[in-house]
């Protein structure tokens, strides 16, 4: 039924396709915004350009000024992929910023700013939270083409995350969701320490999103693209729609609203824990 689209193959856009970026002056600029929907401004730069500060970081410049957190803190990024993927976001930008939509630039000044005074072994301890409510391990016992549809598209890729962690996770009709080992969240606690600060707050950000920790992994190591998880972690929105019809405009917006934070988030993962070679790679492709 929804394995037509679940098979549907996608690829994140490339955001490393920029404009040439100019290296620029040092004044500094402290620019607060919110990433409510309605958040908006009109555009007060010209051109967009990265340089390498102290410590081997990278900043954001719009014309001459340095980009700083709504903290009030210089922005800075890790590495110059991560760089790059910021700055396209601003100088995707038209008449109108809108914030909202710039999913990296938001998770960097989470990072960085780090609003909620979290260590990572918190952030670890929240995500393996996700776990014990996972989507994919809540199953229903009727109607019968609802519990096929849980039954052949979640069972896989629960199987495939049991059989590359070696763990035990199970799934559950009761409304108390499978009861997990001890073992399993040890295991991927273990795995989750090696994530860097940076790439925790992202990874949490994709959890967030898709209400699972399995598909979310599914996701960071490539097991499943953005759009498959996306469809996935929405089974059961999906098969109402088929059975009662949906608000065309409203589905399809919500759709792409999910994939685009989804997606960021991985990026962000993947860009925050580059290594150089990685990062030649993305950019050569």
């Amino acid at each position: 039924m929804l394995s037509s689209l679940v098979r549907l193959r996608g690829r994140c856009g490339n955001v490393l396709s920029l404009c040439k970026l100019r290296p620029r002056s040092h004044e500094f600029l402290l620019f607060k915004y919110s990433t409510a929907a309605a958040s908006e401004r009109r555009k007060f730069y010209q051109d967009v350009s990265i340089t390498q500060g102290e410590g081997g970081v990278y900043e954001i410049n719009l014309d001459r000024r340095k980009l700083k957190t709504p903290g009030g803190k210089l922005f800075t990024v890790p590495n110059e992929a991560l760089a790059i993927a910021v700055a396209t976001e601003w100088d995707a930008q038209r008449d109108t910023l809108k914030f909202y939509s710039m999913h990296l630039t938001t998770l960097c000044n989470t990072a960085i700013d780090n609003p909620t005074q979290r260590d990572k072994d918190q952030m670890i301890g929240a995500a393996l939270k996700f776990l014990e409510t996972d989507t994919v391990c809540y199953r229903v016992d009727e109607p019968q083409g609802m519990v096929e549809l849980q039954r052949n598209e979640w069972d896989p890729v629960l199987h495939w995350i049991e059989n590359r962690y070696d763990v035990t996770i199970g799934s559950s009709s009761n409304i108390l969701g499978p009861e997990i080992p001890q073992e399993t969240k040890d295991t991927f606690r273990q795995h989750l320490k090696s994530y860097n600060f940076w790439s925790m707050t992202g990874l949490e950000y994709v959890i967030t999103q898709l209400k699972s920790v399995v598909l979310s992994f599914g996701v960071i190591d490539r097991h499943l693209t953005v759009e498959q998880a996306v469809l996935l972690s929405r089974l059961e929105e999906e098969y109402q729609i088929r059975s009662w019809g949906n608000v065309e405009w409203a589905h399809d917006y919500d759709m792409y609203e999910l994939r685009a934070r989804a997606a960021a988030g991985a990026l962000f993962v993947h860009l925050s824990s580059q290594s150089s070679t990685i990062k030649r790679k993305l950019l050569q492709d």
